[in-house]
């Protein structure tokens, strides 16, 4: 089927379908609206088959797992098979980009084939849900405001430092947090060559296992993290870097005493504050 051939109107939909980062209850950090749309799904495109129904199974489809598709879409999947993943929208169905962790198309295989769909008018309906590029930088205590997420850095060892030194660059010049993973089992790898190649002022977060019983997120400069490094071997971790140490200023402000304020003139001002709804 051309994916122009069906109405605009006949359309189904692509739903982004966002997946625990671990084997928890989803009802854990889905919300039950969200968990109600996955169930009601016609099908799904998944980046491994075996983890979307083990994902779909702690969800409770309420149906056989056997008679729901599911398609693969992975970093090995050509572009001439993505129109091919939607022509069940097409058809009216709505469909449903699963990711193995965390959330579709960020960091995640996906994007191109959600360019398509809206390149031929097919909805597309972002579920909410657990993304661990967004958890960590939110967590992590550097600057939000300004940040870029790069996906896995090179295995090869002068070019993985060539990179980060790149990056540390970038940081310090532009004020900005870099994003970027690792497989699990090479972690300590990449962990021993931020340690040995960034500014020991530099500020790295190690976000490990978000979301989990096991979760650890701390911010420490590189020279903390020499003295105590923590072993993170096949444990999912986000890196989160910044260059240059927190200001003069920062740290003034954050170790200033808190100004004491008279009752009335607090009160006065929760009240102006509660008029804006701040």
């Amino acid at each position: 089927m051309s994916l122009d051939a069906q109405p605009r109107d006949k359309r189904g939909a692509l739903y982004l379908v966002p997946s625990t980062l671990g084997d928890s209850d989803p009802r854990e950090v889905l919300p039950d609206p969200v968990l109600e749309t996955i169930r009601g799904l016609d099908g799904f495109i998944a980046e491994e088959a075996r983890s979307a129904r083990a994902f779909l199974r702690r969800v409770g489809l309420g149906r056989e797992l056997t008679q729901v598709p599911i398609d693969i879409l992975d970093e090995h999947t050509p572009m001439r098979e993505l129109p091919r993943l939607l022509e069940p929208a097409l058809a009216g169905r709505r469909i449903g980009l699963l990711s193995q962790a965390g959330y579709p198309a960020v960091a995640d295989p996906g994007s191109e084939l959600v360019a398509l769909a809206h390149r031929h008018a097919i909805a597309v309906v972002p579920l909410v849900g657990p993304c661990s590029l967004v958890l960590a930088l939110a967590a992590s205590g550097l600057n939000g405001q300004r940040f870029c997420a790069h996906g896995y850095l090179p295995i090869e060892s002068a070019a993985r430092a060539a990179r980060i030194r790149d990056l540390e660059a970038r940081s310090r010049s532009h004020e900005g947090a870099q994003l970027f993973i690792e497989a699990p089992y090479r972690n300590n790898q990449l962990l021993a060559a931020l340690l040995e190649t960034c500014a020991a002022d530099t500020r790295l977060c190690l976000a490990t296992e978000l979301t989990l019983p096991s979760e650890s997120v701390r911010t420490l400069t590189v020279a903390a993290w020499r003295v105590a490094t923590p072993d993170l071997n096949r444990r999912p971790t986000v890196f989160v870097l910044q260059a240059g140490a927190l200001s003069a200023a920062g740290e003034k402000r954050l170790s200033a005493p808190t100004p004491r304020r008279s009752r009335r003139r607090s009160g006065a001002k929760s009240a102006r504050s509660g008029s804006r709804g701040v």
